[in-house]
């Protein structure tokens, strides 16, 4: 049994974390925080009365370093690369959830803020393991991605060295509004939510350039993204639809899908259309593809709040640790 630590314990994806890790047979929950602490889990999140009984600490490096050896970090930007630091050179492997690892220094520097952990910046391995699977396994960091990237570039990388380079890449992306986090804002009031869907950030959400970036290092190859978000009327749930135009109209985009993932544990191959019940509560990618002629249409679903951050944590997790890639992860969707 591994220990276990969760900073970040008030926001969805910190309770999914301890969701997860309650029942995996392979990690112990030794220690749980936020910013302020000073409260029972039950008090924070009533739902997990009589299932699991622990006080919430004021999140303290040192202390996680005492008890634990690998923490999970569901923090904000800017805020997590600061307890990351620390832990490393404690000695704790670290799971971040935040974007403070994810990108290149200049890239990060552009679109978030300036970085205070270059050293280990230059050392993280981005968690996407139908990629970057044996690097994972050997680092003590691992950048998780977001729903947004997660769900686009398992959709897209297939087919890079088929796209045509003249013609954009449209990424259209619609995400439940968990996706936003607790915080109330006029984005995600009911009022303007319900019964509605929307837009926001087109062409310039932060997300399009991290994508454009994974695909130039894991393809050398520079493709015109174009990523438009969009806020559903649901809890959780993320689909995405991707519009290409391929530059050998003779290749098989069905054969080659499935063969590019056959050995994959959580990407599923579909003969219809995906969509985001099928995926709730698990850690499966769905993705549909469709062609006509030199024209692509690609779609894939995932969990936002789990493929696309908690249980993908805890994948990342073990395989840092020697287990199996789908140790404890649910592979049963939330249907009906």
């Amino acid at each position: 049994m591994k220990k276990v630590a969760v900073v970040g314990v008030s926001g969805y994806t910190g309770l999914e974390l301890l969701k997860i890790l309650i029942n995996h047979s392979g990690f112990e929950l030794t220690y749980i925080a936020n910013s302020e602490g000073n409260i029972s889990i039950e008090e924070l999140h009533p739902s997990l009365e009589k299932v699991i009984s622990m006080d919430v600490q004021k999140a303290d490096p040192k202390e996680i370093a005492k008890v634990s050896e690998i923490c999970f970090l569901a923090l904000p930007h800017k805020t997590s690369m600061a307890f990351a630091k620390e832990l490393i050179a404690l000695g704790v492997k670290v799971v971040d959830l935040s974007a403070d690892y994810r990108l290149e220094l200049n890239t990060y520097e552009e679109f978030y803020c300036p970085h205070e952990d270059k050293e280990n910046l230059s050392k993280a391995v981005y968690g996407l393991p139908e990629f970057y699977k044996e690097q994972i396994k050997n680092t003590d960091l691992v950048a998780n991605p977001g729903c947004y990237p997660t769900a686009s570039l398992l959709a897209v990388l297939p087919f890079i060295k088929y796209f045509d380079e003249r013609s954009n890449l449209f990424i259209d992306a619609k995400s439940g509004v968990s996706g936003a986090g607790k915080k109330l804002s006029e984005t995600t009031h009911f009022v303007t939510v319900n019964d509605n869907i929307f837009t926001y950030n087109p062409m310039k959400h932060r997300h399009g350039p991290e994508i454009k970036e994974k695909i130039k290092l894991l393809e050398n190859k520079e493709l015109n993204i174009s990523f438009v978000p969009h806020l559903l009327p649901v809890t959780r749930g993320m689909l995405v639809s991707v519009y290409g135009t391929l530059n050998d109209e003779t290749i098989d985009a069905k054969a080659l899908l499935k063969e590019f993932y056959k050995e994959s544990t959580f990407v599923r191959i579909k003969d219809k259309p995906v969509d985001i019940k099928s995926t709730a509560g698990t850690n499966f990618c769905d993705i549909f593809v469709e062609q006509n002629g030199s024209a692509l249409f690609i779609s894939s679903s995932i969990d936002n709040l789990l493929r696309g951050a908690s249980s993908q944590a805890v994948v990342n997790a073990n395989l840092m640790c020697g287990y199996e890639e789908d140790h404890g992860i649910n592979k049963i969707a939330y249907i009906p």
